[in-house]
Protein backbone atom coordinates (compact mmCIF):
# COMPACT_ATOMS: atom_id res chain seq x y z
CA UNK A 1 0.00 0.00 0.00
CA UNK A 2 1.31 3.49 -0.95
CA UNK A 3 2.16 5.69 2.04
CA UNK A 4 0.35 9.03 2.19
CA UNK A 5 2.81 10.63 4.63
CA UNK A 6 5.18 13.27 3.23
CA UNK A 7 7.72 12.02 5.79
CA UNK A 8 8.01 8.80 3.72
CA UNK A 9 9.62 10.84 0.92
CA UNK A 10 13.38 11.62 0.72
CA UNK A 11 12.94 15.30 1.65
CA UNK A 12 14.94 17.44 4.09
CA UNK A 13 13.53 18.13 7.58
CA UNK A 14 13.27 21.86 6.71
CA UNK A 15 11.27 21.05 3.57
CA UNK A 16 8.95 18.74 5.53
CA UNK A 17 8.47 21.41 8.25
CA UNK A 18 7.50 23.95 5.58
CA UNK A 19 5.00 21.53 4.02
CA UNK A 20 3.45 21.02 7.44
CA UNK A 21 3.23 24.78 8.07
CA UNK A 22 1.48 25.21 4.69
CA UNK A 23 -1.17 22.66 5.67
CA UNK A 24 0.17 19.74 3.62
CA UNK A 25 -0.62 17.04 6.18
CA UNK A 26 -1.18 13.97 3.96
CA UNK A 27 -0.46 13.40 0.29
CA UNK A 28 -3.40 13.48 -2.10
CA UNK A 29 -3.83 10.46 -4.40
CA UNK A 30 -1.95 12.07 -7.29
CA UNK A 31 0.92 13.08 -4.97
CA UNK A 32 1.21 9.64 -3.35
CA UNK A 33 1.20 7.85 -6.71
CA UNK A 34 3.55 10.17 -8.56
CA UNK A 35 6.02 11.78 -6.12
CA UNK A 36 8.19 8.68 -5.44
CA UNK A 37 8.83 8.30 -9.20
CA UNK A 38 9.25 12.05 -9.71
CA UNK A 39 11.86 12.20 -6.93
CA UNK A 40 13.70 9.29 -8.56
CA UNK A 41 14.00 11.42 -11.69
CA UNK A 42 11.59 9.41 -13.84
CA UNK A 43 9.50 10.95 -16.61
CA UNK A 44 5.78 11.00 -15.82
CA UNK A 45 2.38 11.06 -17.51
CA UNK A 46 -0.27 11.92 -14.91
CA UNK A 47 -3.95 12.09 -15.77
CA UNK A 48 -5.55 14.25 -13.08
CA UNK A 49 -7.98 17.14 -12.87
CA UNK A 50 -7.53 20.63 -11.43
CA UNK A 51 -7.81 20.58 -7.63
CA UNK A 52 -6.19 17.15 -7.26
CA UNK A 53 -2.94 18.52 -5.83
CA UNK A 54 -0.89 18.22 -9.01
CA UNK A 55 0.95 21.54 -8.55
CA UNK A 56 2.55 20.25 -5.36
CA UNK A 57 3.25 16.91 -7.08
CA UNK A 58 5.55 18.54 -9.63
CA UNK A 59 6.53 21.50 -7.43
CA UNK A 60 8.02 19.30 -4.70
CA UNK A 61 9.84 17.33 -7.40
CA UNK A 62 11.33 20.49 -8.92
CA UNK A 63 12.40 22.03 -5.60
CA UNK A 64 13.86 18.81 -4.13
CA UNK A 65 16.68 18.84 -6.72
CA UNK A 66 17.00 22.60 -7.30
CA UNK A 67 20.30 24.35 -6.47
CA UNK A 68 19.51 27.92 -5.30
CA UNK A 69 23.21 28.90 -5.49
CA UNK A 70 23.25 28.25 -9.26
CA UNK A 71 21.55 31.09 -11.14
CA UNK A 72 20.33 29.27 -14.22
CA UNK A 73 16.83 28.29 -15.38
CA UNK A 74 16.69 24.80 -13.83
CA UNK A 75 12.96 24.16 -14.34
CA UNK A 76 10.30 25.26 -16.81
CA UNK A 77 6.54 24.88 -16.28
CA UNK A 78 4.26 25.49 -19.30
CA UNK A 79 0.59 26.33 -18.63
CA UNK A 80 -2.31 27.08 -21.03
CA UNK A 81 -3.40 30.38 -19.45
CA UNK A 82 -1.95 33.36 -17.63
CA UNK A 83 -4.24 32.74 -14.63
CA UNK A 84 -3.01 29.17 -14.17
CA UNK A 85 0.62 30.29 -14.61
CA UNK A 86 0.16 32.90 -11.84
CA UNK A 87 -1.44 30.31 -9.52
CA UNK A 88 1.34 27.79 -10.16
CA UNK A 89 4.07 30.40 -9.59
CA UNK A 90 2.52 31.52 -6.30
CA UNK A 91 2.29 27.92 -5.07
CA UNK A 92 5.90 27.22 -6.06
CA UNK A 93 7.03 30.29 -4.10
CA UNK A 94 5.17 29.02 -1.02
CA UNK A 95 6.69 25.55 -1.39
CA UNK A 96 10.17 27.10 -1.81
CA UNK A 97 10.20 28.98 1.50
CA UNK A 98 12.58 26.48 3.09
CA UNK A 99 14.83 26.07 0.05
CA UNK A 100 16.61 29.42 0.15
CA UNK A 101 16.36 32.38 -2.19
CA UNK A 102 14.55 30.70 -5.09
CA UNK A 103 13.49 33.07 -7.88
CA UNK A 104 10.31 32.08 -9.75
CA UNK A 105 9.57 34.17 -12.85
CA UNK A 106 6.27 34.30 -14.77
CA UNK A 107 6.42 34.76 -18.57
CA UNK A 108 2.92 35.17 -20.01
CA UNK A 109 1.20 37.13 -22.74
CA UNK A 110 -0.90 40.19 -21.89
CA UNK A 111 2.08 41.72 -20.04
CA UNK A 112 4.79 44.01 -21.49
CA UNK A 113 7.95 42.27 -22.75
CA UNK A 114 10.46 44.80 -21.45
CA UNK A 115 10.02 44.16 -17.68
CA UNK A 116 10.15 40.39 -18.37
CA UNK A 117 13.42 40.80 -20.32
CA UNK A 118 14.86 42.90 -17.46
CA UNK A 119 13.89 40.22 -14.93
CA UNK A 120 15.48 37.50 -17.09
CA UNK A 121 18.73 39.48 -17.19
CA UNK A 122 18.85 39.24 -13.38
CA UNK A 123 18.46 35.44 -13.58
CA UNK A 124 15.79 32.97 -12.45
CA UNK A 125 15.70 29.41 -11.13
CA UNK A 126 12.20 28.47 -12.30
CA UNK A 127 10.15 29.88 -15.18
CA UNK A 128 6.38 29.43 -15.33
CA UNK A 129 4.89 30.58 -18.61
CA UNK A 130 2.48 30.22 -21.47
CA UNK A 131 3.83 28.59 -24.65
CA UNK A 132 3.35 31.65 -26.90
CA UNK A 133 5.26 34.06 -24.66
CA UNK A 134 8.08 31.61 -23.82
CA UNK A 135 8.50 30.96 -27.57
CA UNK A 136 8.66 34.75 -28.15
CA UNK A 137 11.51 35.02 -25.64
CA UNK A 138 13.34 32.14 -27.31
CA UNK A 139 12.99 33.94 -30.65
CA UNK A 140 14.48 37.10 -29.13
CA UNK A 141 17.20 35.04 -27.39
CA UNK A 142 16.22 36.62 -24.06
CA UNK A 143 15.78 33.26 -22.30
CA UNK A 144 18.23 30.35 -22.05
CA UNK A 145 16.68 26.91 -21.51
CA UNK A 146 19.89 24.93 -22.04
CA UNK A 147 20.22 24.12 -18.31
CA UNK A 148 16.61 23.00 -17.69
CA UNK A 149 16.59 19.82 -15.61
CA UNK A 150 12.78 19.51 -15.25
CA UNK A 151 10.18 20.38 -17.86
CA UNK A 152 6.50 20.35 -16.81
CA UNK A 153 3.61 20.41 -19.29
CA UNK A 154 0.62 21.35 -17.12
CA UNK A 155 -2.86 20.77 -18.59
CA UNK A 156 -1.29 19.45 -21.80
CA UNK A 157 -4.69 18.62 -23.30
CA UNK A 158 -5.85 22.24 -23.09
CA UNK A 159 -2.58 23.62 -24.47
CA UNK A 160 -3.00 21.31 -27.46
CA UNK A 161 -6.72 22.23 -27.83
CA UNK A 162 -5.74 25.90 -27.85
CA UNK A 163 -3.34 25.33 -30.78
CA UNK A 164 -0.05 25.57 -28.87
CA UNK A 165 1.49 22.30 -30.10
CA UNK A 166 4.05 23.91 -32.46
CA UNK A 167 5.17 26.37 -29.76
CA UNK A 168 5.54 23.52 -27.24
CA UNK A 169 7.58 21.43 -29.71
CA UNK A 170 9.87 24.41 -30.32
CA UNK A 171 10.33 24.99 -26.59
CA UNK A 172 11.04 21.29 -25.93
CA UNK A 173 13.75 21.32 -28.62
CA UNK A 174 15.43 24.26 -26.81
CA UNK A 175 15.67 22.20 -23.59
CA UNK A 176 18.42 19.59 -23.02
CA UNK A 177 17.73 16.06 -24.28
CA UNK A 178 18.78 14.72 -20.87
CA UNK A 179 16.06 16.16 -18.66
CA UNK A 180 13.04 15.04 -16.67
CA UNK A 181 9.66 15.67 -18.33
CA UNK A 182 6.43 15.65 -16.32
CA UNK A 183 3.15 15.78 -18.27
CA UNK A 184 -0.13 16.52 -16.48
CA UNK A 185 -3.45 16.35 -18.32
CA UNK A 186 -7.11 16.06 -17.31
CA UNK A 187 -7.65 13.85 -20.37
CA UNK A 188 -5.08 11.92 -22.39
CA UNK A 189 -6.59 10.86 -25.73
CA UNK A 190 -4.60 8.99 -28.38
CA UNK A 191 -3.86 12.10 -30.46
CA UNK A 192 -2.15 13.82 -27.51
CA UNK A 193 -0.36 10.57 -26.63
CA UNK A 194 1.09 10.43 -30.16
CA UNK A 195 1.90 14.15 -30.22
CA UNK A 196 3.83 14.08 -26.93
CA UNK A 197 5.44 10.66 -27.33
CA UNK A 198 8.77 12.17 -28.48
CA UNK A 199 8.94 14.43 -25.41
CA UNK A 200 9.10 11.57 -22.87
CA UNK A 201 11.47 8.69 -22.14
CA UNK A 202 10.03 5.51 -20.58
CA UNK A 203 7.44 7.47 -18.54
CA UNK A 204 5.62 6.21 -15.47
CA UNK A 205 1.84 6.53 -16.04
CA UNK A 206 -0.56 7.50 -13.26
CA UNK A 207 -4.31 7.90 -13.74
CA UNK A 208 -6.55 9.43 -11.09
CA UNK A 209 -10.23 8.90 -11.85
CA UNK A 210 -11.84 12.19 -12.82
CA UNK A 211 -14.79 11.57 -10.55
CA UNK A 212 -16.26 13.94 -8.03
CA UNK A 213 -17.46 12.94 -4.58
CA UNK A 214 -21.22 12.34 -4.79
CA UNK A 215 -21.50 12.81 -1.02
CA UNK A 216 -20.23 16.38 -1.35
CA UNK A 217 -21.80 17.47 -4.63
CA UNK A 218 -25.55 17.36 -5.21
CA UNK A 219 -26.07 16.95 -8.95
CA UNK A 220 -29.52 17.74 -10.44
CA UNK A 221 -30.71 17.60 -14.07
CA UNK A 222 -33.62 19.67 -15.41
CA UNK A 223 -35.31 18.96 -18.74
CA UNK A 224 -36.14 22.06 -20.77
CA UNK A 225 -37.55 22.83 -24.23
CA UNK A 226 -35.49 24.04 -27.17
CA UNK A 227 -35.89 27.67 -26.12
CA UNK A 228 -36.14 29.49 -22.80
CA UNK A 229 -32.68 28.40 -21.64
CA UNK A 230 -31.71 31.85 -20.31
CA UNK A 231 -34.94 32.13 -18.31
CA UNK A 232 -34.28 28.65 -16.90
CA UNK A 233 -30.84 29.76 -15.64
CA UNK A 234 -32.44 32.77 -13.93
CA UNK A 235 -35.02 30.50 -12.35
CA UNK A 236 -32.31 28.21 -10.95
CA UNK A 237 -30.35 31.19 -9.58
CA UNK A 238 -33.49 32.73 -8.10
CA UNK A 239 -34.46 29.48 -6.38
CA UNK A 240 -31.10 28.26 -5.06
CA UNK A 241 -29.61 31.75 -4.48
CA UNK A 242 -25.90 30.83 -4.60
CA UNK A 243 -23.61 33.66 -3.48
CA UNK A 244 -21.08 32.49 -6.07
CA UNK A 245 -21.83 30.42 -9.21
CA UNK A 246 -20.24 29.63 -12.58
CA UNK A 247 -22.60 29.08 -15.52
CA UNK A 248 -20.90 27.18 -18.36
CA UNK A 249 -21.86 27.87 -21.99
CA UNK A 250 -20.49 26.27 -25.14
CA UNK A 251 -19.98 29.53 -27.08
CA UNK A 252 -18.97 33.15 -26.42
CA UNK A 253 -22.16 34.39 -28.17
CA UNK A 254 -24.24 32.40 -25.71
CA UNK A 255 -22.16 33.81 -22.81
CA UNK A 256 -22.89 37.39 -23.86
CA UNK A 257 -26.60 36.76 -24.42
CA UNK A 258 -27.04 35.02 -21.07
CA UNK A 259 -25.21 37.78 -19.17
CA UNK A 260 -27.39 40.44 -20.81
CA UNK A 261 -30.53 38.47 -19.90
CA UNK A 262 -29.41 37.94 -16.28
CA UNK A 263 -28.41 41.59 -15.80
CA UNK A 264 -31.83 42.73 -17.05
CA UNK A 265 -33.37 40.57 -14.31
CA UNK A 266 -31.17 42.16 -11.65
CA UNK A 267 -28.43 39.53 -11.24
CA UNK A 268 -24.80 40.63 -10.91
CA UNK A 269 -23.32 38.62 -13.79
CA UNK A 270 -20.24 38.94 -16.01
CA UNK A 271 -19.01 37.01 -19.06
CA UNK A 272 -15.59 35.36 -19.47
CA UNK A 273 -14.52 34.06 -22.88
CA UNK A 274 -11.35 33.72 -24.92
CA UNK A 275 -11.34 36.94 -26.97
CA UNK A 276 -11.40 39.35 -24.01
CA UNK A 277 -8.41 41.63 -23.51
CA UNK A 278 -6.19 40.51 -20.64
CA UNK A 279 -6.99 43.61 -18.57
CA UNK A 280 -10.76 42.98 -18.84
CA UNK A 281 -10.26 39.31 -18.04
CA UNK A 282 -8.17 40.07 -14.95
CA UNK A 283 -10.72 42.58 -13.68
CA UNK A 284 -13.67 40.19 -14.15
CA UNK A 285 -11.84 37.45 -12.25
CA UNK A 286 -10.99 39.82 -9.40
CA UNK A 287 -14.64 40.88 -9.07
CA UNK A 288 -15.87 37.29 -9.13
CA UNK A 289 -13.27 35.99 -6.66
CA UNK A 290 -13.91 38.86 -4.20
CA UNK A 291 -17.72 38.36 -4.37
CA UNK A 292 -18.59 41.65 -6.08
CA UNK A 293 -20.04 39.55 -8.91
CA UNK A 294 -22.25 36.57 -8.10
CA UNK A 295 -22.45 34.80 -11.47
CA UNK A 296 -19.56 34.17 -13.85
CA UNK A 297 -20.81 33.03 -17.27
CA UNK A 298 -17.90 31.33 -19.00
CA UNK A 299 -16.76 29.04 -21.79
CA UNK A 300 -14.73 25.97 -20.79
CA UNK A 301 -11.47 27.20 -22.34
CA UNK A 302 -11.77 30.60 -20.62
CA UNK A 303 -12.46 29.01 -17.23
CA UNK A 304 -9.72 26.40 -17.50
CA UNK A 305 -7.20 26.62 -14.67
CA UNK A 306 -9.31 28.91 -12.49
CA UNK A 307 -9.43 27.77 -8.91
CA UNK A 308 -12.24 29.72 -7.23
CA UNK A 309 -12.59 28.78 -3.55
CA UNK A 310 -16.05 28.49 -1.97
CA UNK A 311 -17.87 28.12 -5.28
CA UNK A 312 -21.39 27.24 -4.19
CA UNK A 313 -22.86 26.16 -7.53
CA UNK A 314 -22.05 25.19 -11.09
CA UNK A 315 -24.73 25.52 -13.78
CA UNK A 316 -24.33 23.62 -17.05
CA UNK A 317 -26.34 25.81 -19.42
CA UNK A 318 -25.88 23.06 -22.04
CA UNK A 319 -24.93 19.43 -21.51
CA UNK A 320 -21.34 19.01 -22.72
CA UNK A 321 -20.76 16.46 -25.48
CA UNK A 322 -17.50 15.54 -23.73
CA UNK A 323 -18.12 13.57 -20.53
CA UNK A 324 -14.70 14.50 -19.12
CA UNK A 325 -15.56 18.19 -19.56
CA UNK A 326 -18.84 17.67 -17.67
CA UNK A 327 -17.02 15.97 -14.77
CA UNK A 328 -14.42 18.73 -14.76
CA UNK A 329 -17.12 21.43 -14.61
CA UNK A 330 -18.99 19.73 -11.78
CA UNK A 331 -15.78 19.16 -9.81
CA UNK A 332 -15.23 22.91 -9.45
CA UNK A 333 -17.83 23.06 -6.68
CA UNK A 334 -17.65 21.08 -3.43
CA UNK A 335 -13.90 21.63 -2.99
CA UNK A 336 -12.15 20.87 0.28
CA UNK A 337 -14.68 20.61 3.11
CA UNK A 338 -17.39 22.54 1.24
CA UNK A 339 -20.69 21.12 -0.04
CA UNK A 340 -21.38 21.75 -3.74
CA UNK A 341 -24.33 22.02 -6.09
CA UNK A 342 -24.28 21.16 -9.82
CA UNK A 343 -27.35 22.05 -11.91
CA UNK A 344 -27.63 20.91 -15.54
CA UNK A 345 -30.17 22.01 -18.16
CA UNK A 346 -30.97 19.45 -20.85
CA UNK A 347 -32.98 19.89 -24.06
CA UNK A 348 -34.44 16.74 -25.73
CA UNK A 349 -31.60 16.56 -28.29
CA UNK A 350 -28.99 16.50 -25.49
CA UNK A 351 -30.26 13.40 -23.70
CA UNK A 352 -27.79 11.20 -25.59
CA UNK A 353 -24.95 13.10 -23.89
CA UNK A 354 -26.58 12.53 -20.48
CA UNK A 355 -26.59 8.78 -21.23
CA UNK A 356 -22.81 8.95 -21.69
CA UNK A 357 -22.48 10.75 -18.33
CA UNK A 358 -24.53 7.99 -16.67
CA UNK A 359 -22.32 5.30 -18.22
CA UNK A 360 -19.18 7.13 -17.10
CA UNK A 361 -20.45 7.61 -13.53
CA UNK A 362 -21.89 4.09 -13.36
CA UNK A 363 -25.21 5.36 -12.03
CA UNK A 364 -28.28 7.22 -13.32
CA UNK A 365 -28.59 10.98 -12.95
CA UNK A 366 -31.45 12.52 -10.97
CA UNK A 367 -34.12 14.40 -12.95
CA UNK A 368 -36.15 17.28 -11.49
CA UNK A 369 -38.97 19.42 -12.82
CA UNK A 370 -38.08 23.08 -13.37
CA UNK A 371 -41.73 24.00 -12.79
CA UNK A 372 -41.50 22.67 -9.24
CA UNK A 373 -39.10 25.50 -8.36
CA UNK A 374 -40.18 28.97 -7.31
CA UNK A 375 -41.72 30.91 -10.18
CA UNK A 376 -40.11 34.07 -11.55
CA UNK A 377 -41.56 36.35 -8.88
CA UNK A 378 -38.38 36.19 -6.86
CA UNK A 379 -36.26 38.90 -5.35
CA UNK A 380 -32.66 38.99 -6.54
CA UNK A 381 -30.04 39.49 -3.85
CA UNK A 382 -27.19 41.75 -4.97
CA UNK A 383 -23.61 40.49 -4.66
CA UNK A 384 -22.49 40.92 -1.04
CA UNK A 385 -19.45 43.07 -1.89
CA UNK A 386 -18.59 46.10 -4.06
CA UNK A 387 -15.14 46.73 -5.47
CA UNK A 388 -13.32 50.01 -4.86
CA UNK A 389 -10.60 50.71 -7.45
CA UNK A 390 -7.69 52.87 -6.31
CA UNK A 391 -5.52 54.32 -9.08
CA UNK A 392 -2.27 53.23 -7.45
CA UNK A 393 -0.53 49.87 -7.22
CA UNK A 394 2.84 48.16 -6.88
CA UNK A 395 4.52 50.91 -8.93
CA UNK A 396 3.40 53.37 -6.24
CA UNK A 397 4.68 51.07 -3.47
CA UNK A 398 1.10 50.51 -2.22
CA UNK A 399 0.63 47.35 -0.14
CA UNK A 400 -2.51 45.61 1.14
CA UNK A 401 -1.68 46.72 4.70
CA UNK A 402 -1.63 50.38 3.65
CA UNK A 403 -5.09 50.08 2.12
CA UNK A 404 -6.53 48.12 5.04
CA UNK A 405 -5.10 50.73 7.44
CA UNK A 406 -6.89 53.58 5.64
CA UNK A 407 -10.18 51.67 5.45
CA UNK A 408 -10.19 50.71 9.13
CA UNK A 409 -8.91 54.16 10.11
CA UNK A 410 -10.19 57.11 8.06
CA UNK A 411 -13.08 55.15 6.48
CA UNK A 412 -14.28 53.78 9.84
CA UNK A 413 -14.70 50.17 8.70
CA UNK A 414 -14.10 47.04 10.74
CA UNK A 415 -11.73 44.38 9.34
CA UNK A 416 -14.75 42.12 8.76
CA UNK A 417 -16.25 44.69 6.36
CA UNK A 418 -13.17 44.59 4.09
CA UNK A 419 -12.77 41.64 1.74
CA UNK A 420 -9.97 40.70 -0.65
CA UNK A 421 -7.38 43.32 -1.54
CA UNK A 422 -5.67 42.79 -4.94
CA UNK A 423 -2.69 45.05 -5.65
CA UNK A 424 -1.72 45.00 -9.34
CA UNK A 425 1.03 46.94 -11.12
CA UNK A 426 -0.95 50.19 -11.49
CA UNK A 427 -4.26 49.68 -9.61
CA UNK A 428 -5.59 48.26 -6.36
CA UNK A 429 -8.94 46.48 -6.07
CA UNK A 430 -10.63 46.30 -2.66
CA UNK A 431 -13.84 44.40 -1.85
CA UNK A 432 -16.01 46.29 0.63
CA UNK A 433 -19.25 45.15 2.24
CA UNK A 434 -21.95 46.57 -0.06
CA UNK A 435 -24.00 47.86 2.90
CA UNK A 436 -21.27 50.27 3.99
CA UNK A 437 -19.36 50.86 0.73
CA UNK A 438 -20.67 54.33 -0.12
CA UNK A 439 -20.24 55.56 3.46
CA UNK A 440 -16.64 54.34 3.41
CA UNK A 441 -16.03 56.18 0.12
CA UNK A 442 -17.48 59.40 1.57
CA UNK A 443 -15.33 59.12 4.69
CA UNK A 444 -12.15 58.50 2.66
CA UNK A 445 -12.76 61.49 0.39
CA UNK A 446 -14.02 63.87 3.11
CA UNK A 447 -12.08 67.13 2.98
CA UNK A 448 -9.58 65.87 0.41
CA UNK A 449 -7.89 68.88 -1.26
CA UNK A 450 -8.03 67.17 -4.68
CA UNK A 451 -11.78 66.64 -4.63
CA UNK A 452 -14.49 64.17 -3.72
CA UNK A 453 -13.18 61.15 -5.63
CA UNK A 454 -9.71 61.13 -4.07
CA UNK A 455 -8.65 59.34 -0.91
CA UNK A 456 -5.44 59.28 1.14
CA UNK A 457 -3.44 56.03 1.34
CA UNK A 458 0.03 55.88 2.86
CA UNK A 459 0.03 59.68 3.14
CA UNK A 460 -0.61 60.18 -0.60
CA UNK A 461 -3.77 61.01 -2.54
CA UNK A 462 -5.13 58.55 -5.13
CA UNK A 463 -8.19 58.73 -7.35
CA UNK A 464 -10.94 56.22 -6.42
CA UNK A 465 -14.01 54.76 -8.13
CA UNK A 466 -16.40 51.83 -7.71
CA UNK A 467 -16.90 49.11 -10.30
CA UNK A 468 -19.95 46.93 -10.01
CA UNK A 469 -21.14 43.89 -11.93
Amino acid sequence: MTSTSFASLPLTPAFLDNLDSLGYKEMTTIQAQSLPSVLEGRDLIAQAKTGSGKTAAFGIGILAKLNPAWFAVQALVLCPTRELADQVANELRRLARSTGNVKVLVLTGGSPMRPQIASLEHGAHIIVGTPGRVRDHLGRETVDLSKVGTLVLDEADRMTDMGFYDEIAGIVSACPKRRQTLLFSATYPDDIRRATDDFLVDPVEVTIEAQHDNDKIEQLFFEIGFDGRNDAVARLLGHYKPVSAIAFCNTKVQCRELVESLQQKGFSAMALYGELEQRERDEILILFANRSCSVLVATDVAARGLDIPNLEAVINVDVSKDTEVHIHRVGRTGRGDEQGLALSLCAPNEKKWVKLIEEYQGQPVEWFDLKSLDDNEYGVDPAPMMTLVISGGKKDKLRPGDVLGALTGDAGLSKEQVGKINVTEFQTYVAIDRRVAYDAFANLSKGNPLGGDFGAFKGRNFKMRFIDA
